[in-house]
C-alpha cells in the first residue's frame, strides 16, 4: 500500500527510485513466497526467541487499581527489543537481493544492535549511523554494535540525533545503491518501508491476539504503546484494526511539556508535511523547516511519525497522547519496583500513561501494553536525571 489515506507515498530523489522500486518488487514477491516466510518464522522462533510472553502484571495492576494489565514482553526478544523482528526480515531480503553491505540508522541504539546482530548472523558488512548526542548517551549499545562487527558512524550535523542519522544513511544509500541495502528501523520513510516494517512487526499483535484469547477468552479493551516512528505500536495495533471494540492509544514523547516546545510529539503538535520520503505529521515551523526535538528517550527523539499512524489519527481509529520526561522516569521506577522489570525509557512512556488514566477505567477493563524494550541501555540516563 503506497498510501494510508492521504499519508505515505514516495518523495525521493531520482537516484533512489531504482533502489526503492527494486525493494518493493522483491518484498511483494518474498511476502507471498512460502519458503521466505518459513525462513523468517524459523529465525524468529529459534533465534529471536518468539513468541514473547504476554505477562499479567498483577502487582502493577493492584498498585494502579486497574483490573488487569498485561505486558507484551518484547524486552525478552533477542537483543532486548522488538527491533529484531524487522531486521531479520530485512536482512533476509538483502540476501535475496544479493547485497553485500547493509546500513542502518539508530537513535536509542536498539535498531543498530538488532541490525548488527542480523548482519553478523547472515554474514554481511554493516555500517550504522548514529547521532553524536545519542552515541554519548547510549555507550552500552555502541559497544554492543562494535562487538558484533559493525562500524558505528557518529553524525555531527543538525541536532545530532535520530533525524540526522537518517539523513546521513539516506545520503550513503544514494551513493551506494547497487551493493548496499538500507535497513530502515521504523514505519517511516518512502513506500514500501512503512508497509514492509509494519508487516514484519505485526508478529507482536498476532501473538498478542492468540495469547489474550487463550488467557481471557476475550479481546483486550485497550492496547497502549509508545510512538516515535511507531513500529512497535503499529506492530501491536494492526492485527486488531478491524476489532473496533479494542481501543488504540499511542503515547508520544512530551519532553519538557508540549507548551515548552521541547518535545517529540508529532501527532499531538505537528502538521502535515514531508520528511524522509513520506507524507505524514511532522514537527515543522511555518516555513516548513523541521524543528529540533527533545526526549529523554533517544528512540522517541524524532520529528515525524509513520504515515499509518497519521491515518489512524485522522480517521479516529487511534488516540495519541503525550507523556513528559519526568513522568516517563517515574514510570521506569514504578515498573522496576513493582514487577522487577526495567523498561526501556521508550516503553516507560506507555507505562506512565497507565497512571494518568487509571481513574477513568472500569474495573473489568483489560489493558495490553507493549513493553518494546528493556532498560539496561538507559540506566545512566535515569541515574543522571534531575
Amino acid at each position: 500500500m503506497r498510501y494510508f489515506g492521504q499519508f505515505g507515498g514516495q518523495f525521493i530523489p531520482e537516484t533512489l527510485v531504482y533502489a526503492v522500486n527494486e525493494l518493493e518488487r522483491e518484498f511483494n514477491v518474498a511476502w507471498k513466497d512460502k519458503k521466505f516466510r518459513k525462513h523468517l518464522d524459523y529465525y524468529l522462533r529459534q533465534y529471536a526467541g518468539r513468541p514473547t510472553p504476554l505477562y499479567y502484571a498483577e502487582n502493577l495492576s493492584k498498585y494502579l487499581n486497574i483490573s488487569k494489565i498485561y505486558l507484551k514482553r518484547e524486552d525478552l526478544a533477542h537483543t532486548g527489543s522488538h527491533k529484531i523482528n524487522n531486521t531479520i526480515g530485512q536482512l533476509l531480503l538483502a540476501k535475496r537481493l544479493n547485497k553485500k553491505r547493509v546500513i542502518a540508522e539508530t537513535g536509542a541504539g536498539q535498531h543498530g544492535v538488532a541490525t548488527a546482530t542480523a548482519a553478523a548472523l547472515f554474514g554481511l558488512k554493516c555500517d550504522v549511523y548514529m547521532g553524536a548526542v545519542d552515541v554519548e548517551r547510549q555507550q552500552q549499545n555502541v559497544s554492543r554494535m562494535e562487538l558484533l562487527g559493525a562500524r558505528v558512524i557518529p553524525v555531527k550535523s543538525g541536532s545530532q540525533t535520530l533525524k540526522d542519522a537518517i539523513n546521513e544513511a539516506l545520503r550513503d544509500w544514494v551513493t551506494n545503491v547497487h551493493d548496499t541495502y538500507y535497513v530502515l528501523g521504523s514505519v517511516v520513510g518512502p513506500h514500501p518501508y512503512p508497509t514492509m516494517v509494519r508487516n514484519f512487526q505485526s508478529v507482536i499483535g498476532l501473538e498478542t491476539k492468540r495469547q489474550i484469547l487463550k488467557l481471557e477468552n476475550c479481546l483486550p479493551d485497550y492496547l497502549i504503546a509508545c510512538v516515535g516512528g511507531g513500529s512497535n505500536s503499529i506492530g501491536l495495533f494492526h492485527p486488531f484494526y478491524n476489532n473496533r471494540t479494542v481501543k488504540f492509544i499511542g503515547v508520544e514523547a512530551g519532553g519538557l511539556g508540549l507548551a515548552s516546545g521541547k518535545h517529540s510529539a508529532s501527532l499531538a503538535e505537528g502538521t502535515v508535511g514531508i520528511l524522509h520520503g513520506t507524507k505524514s505529521y511532522v514537527l515543522q515551523n511555518k516555513d516548513g523547516q523541521i524543528c529540533e526535538t527533545h526526549s529523554v528517550a533517544p528512540g522517541l527523539d524524532y520529528p515525524g511519525v509513520g504515515p499509518e499512524h497519521s491515518f489512524y489519527k485522522d480517521s479516529g481509529r487511534a488516540e495519541y497522547v503525550a507523556v513528559t520526561d519526568r513522568e516517563a522516569i517515574g514510570a521506569f521506577h514504578m515498573l522496576s519496583e513493582s514487577e522487577g522489570i526495567l523498561p526501556a525509557l521508550e516503553s516507560a512512556h506507555a507505562i506512565a500513561y497507565l497512571k494518568k488514566i487509571a481513574h477513568k477505567l472500569k474495573k473489568p477493563d483489560i489493558i495490553v501494553v507493549c513493553l518494546s524494550g528493556r532498560g539496561d541501555k538507559d540506566l545512566e540516563i535515569v541515574r543522571k536525571f534531575r
